[in-house]
């Protein structure tokens, strides 16, 4: 294993909380993400891939980018409001809103429209970010419908949305995560999640 995978899987041995990815019924390769820590430290979430790994890299053109088949789970872990690290204010309590905000902003990170000007691309980027913030906010409203899939085995529900970029959808595992999964080429619909035995099978 390379070291900048090490250091990968470090970050998510240091999680207090079990990681989910797709159940045994995927059978291709799988991958890490980064770890997301808070300022004292501790592992917050992460997200594990399976399929292709998208890149927006200048060598892979759009038509590449089109085929490319990719499913990635973000684990959220459950935490209540409480006191941010050095005191000065309080952090928001994490919930489903969390993982589908997560699962959003990564699929957008990975689908910036190839063919628009430099300079338009963060203005494009501010804009769907916004919007994605505000149907995070609002699972529960017109912007989703409702899905359900197995999570180690039993029904779950989550929220879930297509749009032209891919598919996001959150919920609520068992345990006390939240999880959220974006993707595109894969369809979320025959989807099953599962906790993660050995994650560093992901390396």
């Amino acid at each position: 294993m390379p070291p900048e995978a090490r250091r990968t899987v470090d970050g998510y041995l240091m999680a207090a909380f079990p990681w989910y990815g797709l159940d045994d019924a995927f059978t291709g390769p799988r991958w890490l993400l980064e770890v997301g820590a808070s300022a004292d430290g501790t592992v917050e979430h992460g997200a594990t891939g399976h399929g292709d790994e998208p890149s927006l890299r200048s060598e892979v053109d759009a038509e590449a980018r089109e085929r490319q088949r990719f499913a990635v789970v973000v684990t959220v872990a459950g935490r209540p409001l409480r006191d941010s690290a050095d005191g000065t204010g309080l952090l928001e309590a994490t919930s489903a809103s969390s993982a589908a905000w997560l699962a959003g902003s990564g699929l957008l990170s990975c689908t910036w429209p190839s063919k628009m000007e430099r300079a338009l691309r963060q203005d494009w980027l501010d804009q769907q970010t916004a919007l994605a913030w505000e149907l995070a906010d609002d699972l529960d409203g017109p912007g989703w419908s409702q899905l359900s899939l197995p999570v180690d085995g039993v029904p779950a529900t989550f929220h879930y949305r297509e749009s032209e970029y891919g598919w996001v959808l959150a919920g609520s595992a068992g345990d006390g995560v939240h999880v959220g999964a974006y993707g595109r080429g894969m369809s979320a619909y025959g989807l099953g999640f599962s906790v993660i035995k050995d994650i560093s099978s992901y390396g």
